[in-house]
């Protein structure tokens, strides 16, 4: 196999909300991420009425956001905004129900450990995400948290002493619950204000220990949850809009300022990426395909890496009815804080059909989808396409001719903690070992310019879309169950010892039919 570049940058991926834990200890406040629940584990039933029994069953596995409503409590599924109640609730933990974000994979308590594991795979370098609420912890102080502040300082520093370089995600689907519950958080302007402060804070604090940032994790999500990407409690397809859109101004600010103040700053975008095939060659499904790609994933790409508001966009939106909120100079702001990389998260790609009546339809990262009868799928039904992957980069840098890195992708599994304490996972090594060959394809053959690649989970943690520990993705196995009973102790996968091998190899160590 031939091998990747020189200091490519190998590494693993996680957010906060999902690893750290320790949600109220040091000075931290309740983030979006905090009020939701663990998938099939809630006291609360809801209903979706007029869907199908598959569909049913699907969103019963999926987490809760639990709120209240005067006296009342109750629960809406995080990723089906229309389960929402329309006027006086306000997210909040209540009685009775588990939040697994509370305690996560604890690594607030295990960082040293956890970063001496990610060295003796022979990490290059980490991608991790800095929790808002333990720096501001309502989102609206003037002044920071020094003991948040402190927690991170802790963390690079453990991960410089390796020679590990962190790649740190500022927002990472949790925004303080205080600025949810205020005025639904990034829907409203004020916002930005708040956003800006915390990311002047970290970047002044942290510019001599951190080099790549991302602005918002997947930030495209936000057509499947306005609460759980931006803190917006509503189903408001205006109010979700002008919500991404504040995002975005937000982003091509503290690029511009970055730019201004730290030159030695890298700043990336960072979308989810699930590239689309049309379902037949019939023509309308090919339009589709186009359609559905740049409403659902190169609006916000053209805006961040391009710096303008497209064409296509502004129609659609006019059709719906919906005004972007634009104020003063913010179409030239977004101009100016253009970004200098792009990230992506990859699982798998799409299909577009002009018409879904009869489709047969498979679970997916954040929603549904039509399935690909040429495609398998995880035990979670995520249909797995590294071949997609190979495609995807080619469409990417195709569109934006930018430096890319991969800072997601992997499979979530039910691993067996085995009696003498291993963890057999050949499947998870199959699908990074695939995964990893197209990707070696992609940058050599096709000359698409990737720079690093940090697969998802590299340690146990807490699943973003269903709340689950017993959906696990890392290398390292985390002791603990879904309700957050176990040890926590860690425990080496084989996947740990194989990706160890990739990594000092600088790529797959066996010739695998890599010159198609």
């Amino acid at each position: 196999m031939a091998k990747f570049p020189k200091n490519f940058l190998w590494g693993g991926a996680t957010a906060a909300n999902q690893v750290e834990g320790a949600a109220l200890e040091g000075g931290k406040g309740l983030s979006t991420a905090d009020v939701q629940t663990c998938g099939g584990m809630s006291r609360f039933t809801v209903e979706l009425p007029g869907v199908p029994p598959q569909y049913a069953e699907y969103f019963k596995k999926m987490r809760y956001v639990t709120y209240r409503m005067g006296e009342k409590e109750g629960a809406a599924i995080a990723l089906k905004s229309v389960t929402y109640p329309k006027d006086g609730a306000v997210p909040a933990q209540v009685e009775n129900e588990y939040y697994p974000t509370m305690k996560a994979s604890d690594f607030y308590h295990h960082y040293k450990e956890d970063i001496a594991l990610f060295a003796e795979m022979g990490f290059k370098c980490y991608r991790m995400s800095i929790a808002w609420s333990r720096i501001y912890p309502t989102g609206q102080e003037m002044t920071p948290n020094e003991e948040g502040l402190t927690f991170y300082d802790a963390v690079f520093d453990e991960c410089r002493k390796y020679g590990i370089e962190p790649i740190v995600t500022l927002s990472h689907y949790e925004t303080p619950l205080a600025l949810a519950t205020a005025w639904n958080a990034w829907a409203d302007r004020r916002t930005i204000d708040c956003f800006e402060r915390y990311v002047h804070t970290v970047f002044e604090r942290y510019k001599d220990k951190v080099k790549y940032w991302l602005t918002f994790n997947e930030i495209n999500a936000i057509v499947h949850s306005g609460f759980m990407t931006a803190g917006v409690f509503s189903d408001d397809p205006q109010l979700i809009e002008q919500a991404a859109y504040h995002q975005m101004v937000a982003s091509a600010r503290v690029t511009a300022y970055a730019h201004r103040h730290y030159p030695q700053f890298k700043i990336g975008c960072m979308i989810s990426y699930a590239p689309p095939y049309p379902h037949t060659c019939n023509p309308e499904d090919g339009l589709e395909s186009v359609r559905s790609f740049d409403v659902f994933t190169n609006y916000y790409g053209d805006v961040m890496v391009r710096g303008y508001l497209p064409e296509y966009k502004l129609r659609s939106l006019e059709r719906r009815g919906i005004i972007l909120p634009v104020q003063g100079d913010d179409l030239k702001e977004l101009q100016q804080g253009t970004v200098d990389f792009v990230a992506i998260s990859y699982y798998q790609t799409s299909i577009a059909a002009a018409s879904t009546e009869g489709l047969k339809t498979t679970e997916a990262n954040l929603t549904r989808q039509v399935a690909n009868p040429y495609l398998k799928a995880s035990e979670w039904g995520w249909q797995i396409d590294p071949v997609g992957l190979r495609y995807g980069l080619n469409l990417l840098y195709d569109r934006y001719h930018k430096p890319i890195i991969i800072v997601e992708n992997g499979l979530g599994a039910k691993d067996v903690l085995e009696t003498d304490e291993t963890v057999h996972d050949p499947y998870r090594i199959d699908y990074l070992h695939q995964h990893i060959a197209e990707l070696e394809k992609a940058i050599n053959i096709d000359g698409v310019d990737v720079f690093g690649y940090t697969p998802w989970g590299c340690i146990d943690l807490v699943s973003c879309s269903t709340g689950q520990m017993s959906k696990r993705y890392g290398f390292i196995y985390v002791d603990a169950d879904d309700a957050g009973n176990g040890s926590y102790a860690r425990i080496r996968k084989d996947s740990f010892y194989w990706y160890k091998q990739v990594i000092a190899n600088n790529g797959l160590p066996d010739d695998t039919d890599s010159q198609k």
